[in-house]
């Protein structure tokens, strides 16, 4: 299949184009970066541009046979009006392009990066795909970036809006930020660490991303994450015991909030998102337990 991925750049991206390459299919990625790692593979292209910006970028999409849209800039930063707007446009502007430049009533994919902070903090509720969002600042992100996915549905494309919980991989993403902290003896969980830390293994990811492809049925909402449903507390206790590192230096909530605003008051949220629908087409997980995933991450 030819396929194409905006943010293909990112962390996600990058992973997810070497998955697809290494399954045989051919790739197209686009994002901000002037170069990329895998330019050279005979069935890889890479295009540099503003996905935010209408462009030559958009020329290729009627040759796809499924889209994966990924591009979205980091939430991990203090949140200023000028870094919140950074994080919509990446996002909506992106999608809102994407999706007008794809053919009408062709046999095509679109799946489209999500997140699970769309439900909010739900506290211990279990979260399905047909639950409620939240009313937050990236629960409102995230309703804005699927609604404007599936606009695409009125040209008969098939949409899949991919809810990620936090992504676990090596060499990049939220991991690489706590790894130091624990190195250095200073791990441990976020305030009380009560709070449902929804996680996937960036192989679990890639191979259910391509799995949607290829199975006509899904579509729709479909919730990333791990079979297991870990705390804040047991994800911080399973990193240390795979660095064999302490991890009991609890983040106080006071602080959080403190230095990363209104950032540290989301990464306290709790949500306990399930993926039986992906399980329920079929999806097995490689890595569905918190141990054996950062134990195949950080050794």
């Amino acid at each position: 299949m030819n396929i194409f991925v905006t943010g293909g750049s990112g962390f996600v991206g990058t992973n997810l184009s070497y998955y697809l390459l290494r399954q045989g299919h051919r790739v197209t990625a686009v994002g901000r970066s002037s170069f990329h790692k895998l330019s050279g593979h005979e069935n890889f292209q890479y295009i540099s541009a503003d996905t935010t910006q209408k462009g030559t970028w958009q020329d290729t999409l009627g040759k796809m046979d499924a889209v994966v849209n990924l591009a979205g800039t980091t939430i991990f930063r203090r949140w200023t009006k000028i870094s919140k707007s950074q994080i919509y446009d990446s996002r909506i502007l992106t999608t809102r392009n994407l999706v007008k430049a794809m053919p009408d009533n062709r046999d095509v994919i679109l799946c489209s990066a999500s997140a699970a902070g769309y439900y909010g903090g739900r506290g211990d509720k279990i979260l399905n795909e047909d639950e409620r969002p939240g009313d937050d600042f990236l629960a409102n992100i995230c309703i804005a970036w699927e609604k404007e996915a599936f606009r695409a549905e009125a040209k008969g494309i098939r949409v899949a809006a991919m809810r990620f919980g936090v992504v676990l991989g090596k060499s990049g993403g939220a991991l690489q930020k706590m790894l130091l902290a624990f190195k250095l003896f200073a791990g441990g969980p976020l305030g009380n660490g009560k709070q449902w830390f929804p996680w996937i293994h960036m192989d679990d990811l890639t191979a259910a991303i391509l799995f949607i492809i290829e199975n006509p049925a899904i579509k729709g909402p479909v919730n990333f994450c791990a079979a297991e449903q870990v705390r804040n507390a047991d994800f911080a206790r399973a990193l240390g015991n795979a660095l064999n590192r302490p991890s009991f230096m609890p983040a106080p909530a006071f602080m959080i909030r403190l230095i990363m605003g209104e950032l540290g008051a989301s990464l306290l949220n709790s949500q306990r998102p399930v993926s039986d629908k992906l399980t329920g087409y079929g999806f097995r997980f490689q890595y569905p337990d918190i141990d054996n995933a950062l134990r195949a991450i950080v050794n």
